[in-house]
């Protein structure tokens, strides 16, 4: 059966984790794909010779168009099969229930399945697995074990003298078992980002692989073979150049050190501080910290250097570099570009411009608290920083049309500027009219109106009708147009004047003593 095309995170996920030596049935685990996938796209990756330094620095779309594969199928078989595993397990047991049967039900259920020895095979490894356990070994600067604590601690309100219950977050390097603690609201992704993030500049350094409990906000969908990752966490252990593998379900033994943590947690950070009222989480975490402090510069049992020597000596040099900027957790939402060029992101009801040939598309809104960036099709088509302001417009003058950015431009600098190229007595015109309009804008129509002449009659009629306006003290769009209309700009103004004489004698006209 043919495989979904996986999302690009995870093939970085697939070639950090294969640089860094992992087997390839972990890695696909850790992605939540086919171990038999994982083998195809890495021989991709090798057919076409592509470094993986060089696809770790590549954007997601390029990465996605190399990787398009028609043969990249999955074959389901092997999870197909593991997932009955279990009730193999509890079947054979039974009177009469053998190898044999249970294969002879599997293959009618999944009549491509394994041959019966092939079967046998993978349940004897199956059985192998779980009955096994083995010491781990841990590398400098190799694994950050994560979990928060079962017991929680409190702030009071000051105000209220409401009691807030909040999470202890711990995280504890596999080597050096320097250990970092911090109290958070919730355990949602926000806070555990945020703490994990914390804990990633508290050591200094990122190590190359983050292994969390199977927690909501770190693990989509927890699973005993295979499980799914948070994609927002999965982001941001790719912001960090680092990759995730999850601790199986219900197996302590994979994060040891990390459960011990949260024991020591509870002796040297919870009991000192249980008779401490804390009126905010800051000065909470402000304690513990303190507490912390004490916890890694004491002596291990059986060594002579405590966790922040061990650190300082072999481990902190081979952390990994820790970003210029921190994460930034990102929200995605689909829109579809408005007739006026914009998208509204709905949360601050601030519309963003997009080029105007998006118009009536449907777009993809990725954004963070800082900036908004906008998709079509894989493609990032405008990029802007995000704005607080309320039924604001944030406006990139190249997303305009050639007529919508003209309009945008106008302001009285501007037609000022366009008379003053015409002619400095136009441009006394054109200024007169925007100082006497109440409403500079009211004014604009009437600028574009007389400056355009140029172009319709020419630059020396439209300097002779204004001087023609001036001289009748008429400073409007209208005035202008019925000269040019009467070619009354071609004849001078004295034509206009009519000496009049003295007046004839007649009976009906008064003289001056009809008005003493």
């Amino acid at each position: 059966m043919a495989g979904k095309t996986i999302i690009m995170s995870k093939v970085k996920q697939i070639v950090r984790l294969r640089a860094n030596g992992v087997a390839l049935q972990t890695i696909a685990k850790a992605v939540d794909i086919s171990r038999n996938t994982v083998k195809k796209y890495l021989r991709l990756i090798e057919v076409k010779m592509l470094g993986y330094d060089e696809l770790l620095l590549m954007d997601d779309t390029i990465l996605d168009a190399l990787m398009q594969d028609p043969g990249l199928v999955d074959d389901s078989r092997f999870a197909s099969l593991s997932t009955l595993f279990p009730y193999f397990e509890k079947e054979l047991p039974r009177v009469g229930v053998t190898r044999w049967v249970l294969w002879g039900e599997y293959r009618l259920q999944y009549p491509g399945g394994y041959s019966y020895s092939q079967f046998c095979d993978h349940f004897k490894q199956w059985k192998i697995s779980r009955s096994a356990t083995l010491h781990f070994t841990h590398e400098p600067g190799d694994k950050l074990f994560i979990d928060f604590t079962g017991k929680k601690l409190s702030w009071v309100d000051p105000q209220t003298g409401e009691i807030t219950q909040v999470e202890v977050y711990v995280a504890l390097l596999g080597y050096s078992q320097l250990t970092y603690v911090q109290a958070v609201a919730s355990q949602k992704k926000e806070d555990f980002i945020y703490a994990t993030e914390n804990a990633l500049h508290f050591f200094g350094g990122v190590p190359r692989v983050l292994v969390p409990d199977n927690l909501k906000s770190a693990v989509h969908k927890a699973d005993k073979y295979e499980a799914t990752l948070n994609n927002a966490f999965m982001d941001f252990a790719n912001h960090y150049g680092t990759t995730i593998l999850p601790a199986r379900s219900y197996k302590p033994r994979d994060k040891a050190h990390v459960e011990k943590a949260v024991n020591i947690a509870y002796s040297r950070i919870f009991a000192p501080l249980r008779n401490q009222v804390f009126y905010s989480l800051a000065s909470l975490n402000k304690a513990i910290g303190q507490r912390l402090v004490l916890h890694n510069g004491q002596c291990f049992q059986q060594r002579p250097e405590n966790r922040q020597q061990l650190f300082e000596q072999s481990e902190k040099h081979l952390l990994a570099a820790l970003p210029s900027q921190r994460y930034e957790i990102k929200s995605f939402r689909e829109v579809t570009v408005m007739k006026t060029g914009h998208i509204q992101l709905c949360e601050d009801k601030h519309y963003y411009s997009v080029p105007y040939r998006f118009i009536g598309c449907k777009v993809k809104l990725i954004y963070s608290c800082s900036q908004v960036s906008i998709f079509c099709n894989k493609e990032r088509i405008a990029y802007h920083i995000r704005s607080l302001k309320r039924h604001g417009y944030s406006t990139i003058k190249e997303h305009l049309s050639s007529s919508h950015q003209f309009v945008t431009e106008w302001n009285p600098e501007k037609f000022t500027g366009w008379a003053q190229g015409i002619d400095p007595q136009v441009r006394d015109y054109i200024a007169r009219i925007l100082d006497t309009a109440a409403y500079p804008e009211q004014a604009y129509r009437s600028c574009v109106g007389i400056l355009s002449y140029e172009k319709k009659v020419g630059r020396e009629r439209l300097i002779k009708a204004v001087e023609r306006a001036i001289f009748y003290g008429a400073y409007n769009y209208t005035i202008i147009k019925k000269i040019l209309q009467g070619g009354l700009d071609q004849i001078l103004p004295e034509d206009d004047i009519h000496p009049c004489g003295p007046l004839p004698a007649h009976d009906n006209i008064r003289g001056p003593q009809s008005y003493q």
